[in-house]
């Protein structure tokens, strides 16, 4: 199986990159789909835990791959994507699962995310940009930055979402 990682910081393009994934018919799973799913089903939200937090925490109790853990139980095919990875440690549990892992970095400069996350509107938006500065040292405090340097593509996602679309598709083809 080979086993495509996607990261990069919120905001960034990692959905626009699975959007052209699913066109291409791409397996894919987000791994903060499946944090959120436990968020909500172990109680955690109605404690008024936010899905961060719920992240953070099950990293300290059951190691910081746990995530990666849990996607691999969602796995199947022999090209699968994840979106989300966010450090060395969960790099390291895929590749127990494959000789064949690709890190795709996406990157997107500050004030564009920012705005992007203003806009989607999601429940973890930021309010404001010292909330969007806190979830970046968060994310960054789990280890992507590492990630992201040691990645072995990188897609810079600051101009139009047609030419974004057609580097994610060029890449994907590439890498299948």
């Amino acid at each position: 199986m080979r086993i495509l990682l996607v990261t990069g910081m919120p905001g960034a393009g990692k959905e626009e990159l699975l959007n052209v994934a699913r066109d291409m018919g791409i397996g894919f799973l987000r791994m903060g789909d499946i944090v959120r799913e436990y968020n909500r089903t172990s109680g955690d939200a109605e404690k008024g835990m936010s899905v961060g937090e719920t992240a953070s925490t099950q990293r300290e109790l059951n190691g910081k791959d746990i995530w990666a853990r849990r996607a691999m139980e969602r796995m199947s095919g022999q090209l699968f994507l994840v979106d989300g990875c966010r450090s060395m440690d969960e790099v390291r549990s895929f590749r127990g699962l494959s000789d064949d892992v690709r890190i795709i970095a996406i990157h997107a400069p500050p004030e564009t995310r920012y705005q992007r996350l203003v806009a989607r509107k999601r429940e973890d938006a930021p309010t404001d940009r010292e909330s969007f500065d806190a979830r970046d040292s968060r994310e960054l405090g789990w280890g992507m930055a590492e990630v992201i340097v040691l990645s072995d593509h990188m897609l810079i996602n600051d101009g139009s979402l047609e030419k974004f679309h057609a580097e994610c598709g060029e890449l994907l083809k590439e890498l299948s």
